[in-house]
Formats: structure tokens, sequence, C-alpha cells
């Protein structure tokens, strides 16, 4: 006798709403029905995963973030590639590692960095000088002069996050998944309401971030944090990983993409300011890239941008269930770094509830998955 397929809504196409709705359609003992709502259309383009820099960097995070989170994000490390090839279309994907730099200057400012990295052990962080930073990035190799010492994170990685958006939009459409767009809904139970109707499913997983806040339990508010972001076009640059650069002031990254396209970005800003990026801001991104690399100098700016991310109150992630409906969200500024983990844990709590769906025991990660009432 075959079983009848679980009916699951899925709230938020955005990153995590699009490999639930992805992960759930590879079941089966029974398989899955999956509806996905969100507010926004197809391209996700006012999402926070659309402006990210997608990397894959749970070393490098540590230095702010808790072990939790890094162990998270080298579980996803090794999750990535297996997801990827489910999908209808490639993906940039690379694991290259990271290469962190600082002026002579504000040496103090790496080696301050170095000492809070949550592993220290040899195969996970490098310490190196000029010669090797230009054998790994050789179109570093006029700047060298400038950075005698760094560090090689070697396990790291990143892809290409609108390639990923994209590849998902497209598998979504391939397989019997439901998606409403630009559809602005309200949820009671497992019952929820969209564009004059109403509809009850076996499983509510509301993945909409900030567009959650309302509806969060009080005891997990969620804040938003202001990121910001450019993306340029540089010919003259040739860089093959994510490079770090410390500074005292505007700490950067620059993640390079194919094609000479590179994604520029600073730490996190704790504000809920919705505007664009300032003047301040932006000269101050612009000319960090360009004191990394003078090639930066003819770049051609195609965008300057920016978001807020969800968090909570300790930056780190939540599944939250209650019977079945579950919230998925706090991700912070690790979605790409923790987005297959929280998938495989909230797939395995569907699991651990729904008699005869196949059981899988991923790692377990303490305090991530909390009941409420």
């Amino acid at each position: 006798m075959t079983s009848q397929p679980l009916s699951i809504a899925i709230l938020g196409a955005g990153l995590m709403g699009r490999m639930m709705a992805v992960a759930l359609t590879q079941l089966n003992q029974p398989s899955c029905q999956v509806t996905l709502f969100d507010q926004d259309d197809e391209q996700g383009q006012s999402s926070a995963a659309y402006l990210a820099a997608a990397m894959l960097a749970p070393l490098a995070e540590s230095v702010d973030a808790t072990r939790k989170v890094m162990e998270m994000g080298e579980r996803s490390l090794s999750l990535w590639p297996k997801f990827l090839q489910t999908l209808a279309t490639p993906v940039f994907f690379q694991q290259q590692g990271t290469v962190v730099l600082s002026f002579e200057q504000d040496q103090p400012f790496l080696l301050d960095f170095q000492r809070r990295l949550k592993r220290q052990d040899f195969m996970s962080v490098k310490a190196i000088k000029s010669e090797k930073i230009a054998q790994l990035e050789p179109g570093l190799v006029e700047q060298t002069k400038q950075f005698r010492y760094g560090l090689y994170l070697p396990s790291e990685g990143q892809l290409d996050n609108r390639e990923l958006l994209k590849s998902l939009a497209i598998t979504i459409k391939q397989r019997d998944i439901t998606w409403f767009t630009k559809a602005k809904v309200q949820t009671n139970g497992n019952q929820v309401s969209f564009n004059n109707q109403k509809q009850t499913f076996d499983w509510v997983i509301d993945c909409r971030g900030l567009g959650a806040q309302d509806s969060m339990p009080s005891s997990h508010q969620l804040r938003g944090v202001r990121g910001e972001v450019a993306r340029v076009y540089a010919p003259d640059v040739n860089l093959t990983r994510p490079v770090r650069l410390m500074h005292p002031r505007y700490p950067i990254y620059i993640a390079p993409k194919k094609n000479h396209h590179f994604v520029i970005g600073a730490t996190q800003i704790e504000s809920e300011d919705q505007r664009q990026p300032t003047v301040r801001s932006s000269l101050e991104l612009l000319s960090s890239c360009f004191s990394l690399h003078k090639g930066f100098a003819e770049a051609e700016i195609l965008e300057i941008k920016s978001g807020l991310r969800p968090a909570l109150n300790d930056n780190e992630p939540k599944i939250l269930v209650k019977d079945q409906h579950i919230k998925i969200n706090g991700l912070f500024r690790h979605g790409y770094l923790l987005a297959p983990a929280m998938v495989e844990q909230c797939v395995a709590v569907i699991q651990s509830k729904q008699p005869g769906l196949s059981s899988h025991k991923p790692p377990v990660f303490e305090n991530l998955v909390e009941s409420i009432q």
C-alpha cells in the first residue's frame, strides 16, 4: 500500500526556502508534495541571499562566531558538493582556501585575528610569507612588498550565490513543486492563508528571515543586521580565492567570481537602517580593494547595495518546532555557510516525527533545535 505524500508548505523562497524545497522533494517513503510561498518574484533580488558574497569560511568566521557555528559550517562544506550535484544546472563552487592579509602597520590586527581562530592546528591555518603569498595568488606579486606576512586557511571555499539561486529556481520548476510568487501569507497553525485562499498542510516550514519578525516567540526576537556589498568587474585583477584584508577601521573581504567579477564587503553594521549605502561606506569599500590591488582602479562598478540579515540575540541559528510547524531563522551573516547543515537538521526533525519516513541522524549541535509552546 502506497503512503499518501506529505503536504508541506514552505514560507519564503530565499536561500533556505529554495534549498528546503529541493531537499524535501528528494525524500521518499512517503514522498513530499511541496508548496512554496514568497512575497518576492522568482529572481529574489530583494533577499539577503541575492546580495551575499557566499563565502564558505567556517574558520575565518570563527573569530567572531561560536564554535558551534564553525562546526556547522564545516559540516556544510562537506554537504555542498553532493547537494549541488542534485541541481538542474551547474553552479560555480570552489574550495581552495582563504588568504588573510594586512599591511605591515596593521600586523597586530592580523595577529589578533589568528589568535581568535577556534582551530589552531597546522592543517587548518598556515602562517605564510610574501613568497608563499605570491605563489598562492600570482596576481598579487606586485603587491607582495606591502604584504610580508599573512595567513592561509586551506579548507575554506565559496560559491556563486546568484548562479545557485537561479539553478534552484530551475530545479524547482522541473519538479512537482507549486510556487506562489508575490504572495503575502498568514498562518494559523498549519493553515496558510494567501491570495484570498486557505489551505491546510501536514507541515509548515517558515523560512522568511526578517519577514517572520512579527511571528517569532518573545524568547527569540529577531533583529536586522546591515551589510553592504559592492560588485565590480575588474579585468586587470587576477585573484583565484577569497582574500580578507585586516584593517583597524574597515576590514574587508574580496571574493573573486567567474570572468573577473568580484564581490567586496565588510563586517556587519549593528543597524536596521534600510537606506542604500552611504558615500562614506562606499568610499571605504572601494578604497580598501584599491589598496589591496591597484588593478581595481579601473574596475567597472556594477552595483553597490545594502541589505539586512536576520539575527537572534546570540547570533546563532535556530530551528524552532511546535507540533508540525517549524521556524528556521537567525542565520545572521552565515546563510551560505550554514544552509546545508540547517536543511539536513530540519529534514531530520520531520523524519523523526513522521512514521514510515526513512530516518537520518545528522550530527547533533547543541541548542540548535528547540521545541516551543
